[in-house]
């Protein structure tokens, strides 16, 4: 399922396995928690975002350069 995420004035796609509304929250929350306490490379893949995919509890952050995707826990 493919939904959208208003983030740092910007519009993401975010692609789930299941629906599950606790998923997008706790990834919004994360996400806006590490842009300003997380480490720099994890900050510049979060200001690059492309799009964020959801496979259980991990999220992969897919950014404009390749080697910038990270997969983080979301619980």
């Amino acid at each position: 399922m493919k939904t959208m995420l208003m983030f740092q004035n910007k519009t993401i796609p975010v692609y789930l396995t299941d629906t599950n509304k606790q998923a997008l929250d706790k990834l919004s929350t994360i996400l806006n928690r590490k842009l300003t306490t997380g480490k720099n490379a994890l900050k510049k893949c979060i200001t690059s975002l492309i799009s964020v995919e959801i496979v259980g509890s991990e999220a992969t952050l897919h950014s404009y350069y390749e080697r910038d995707t990270l997969t983080i826990s979301l619980y």
